[in-house]
């Protein structure tokens, strides 16, 4: 099941990208094909754009994935990147749980805003950053029950 839903979650951001690039291209014969350029797919590259990174940052791309600053982690001895892989994880998890409902409480209060070429409520618009500090909150708790645990040298 957990395979099935990886499928739907890489689907869904592989259709995020496809739709940016779509409308990316209409602009582009919009604007310079027949000199008519078209306020909704600006807005709807930016939206889509948002919306592309975050799925994929919660969802598509694990940690590994992600770039990374790891320097010294790396020439550190498997104990001592322990330490500071539950550091981190503990700071980032801890971090995305504390802005969870803020700002889950900000996208709900900004449905009342709409965008202003598509007319969208801006919640729809904001709604993958909540998705993206649930997932890190999530993941952050996991690999830190995982490097507790006795087999934690595979999770680093």
């Amino acid at each position: 099941m957990l395979k099935h839903l990886r499928g739907v979650t890489n689907a869904i951001g592989v259709g995020l990208f496809a739709l940016l690039f779509l409308v990316f291209v209409v602009q582009v014969v919009a604007r310079f094909g027949f000199n008519k350029p078209l306020a909704w797919t600006d807005e709807a590259a930016v939206i889509l754009y948002v919306w592309a990174i975050l799925w994929a940052s919660a969802l598509v791309c694990s940690d590994r994935e992600n770039v990374a600053f790891d320097l010294l982690y790396q020439k550190a001895r498997p104990p001592v990147q322990r330490v500071m892989a539950l550091a981190a994880c503990a700071l980032i998890g801890v971090l995305a749980a504390w802005g969870l409902p803020g700002s889950l409480d900000y996208i709900h209060f900004m449905q009342r805003e709409k965008s202003p070429v598509m007319g969208l409520p801006f919640h729809w618009i904001f709604a993958p950053f909540g998705i993206l500090l649930l997932a890190l909150a999530l993941r952050c708790g996991l690999r830190i029950y995982h490097l507790l645990g006795r087999h934690w040298r595979h999770h680093l």
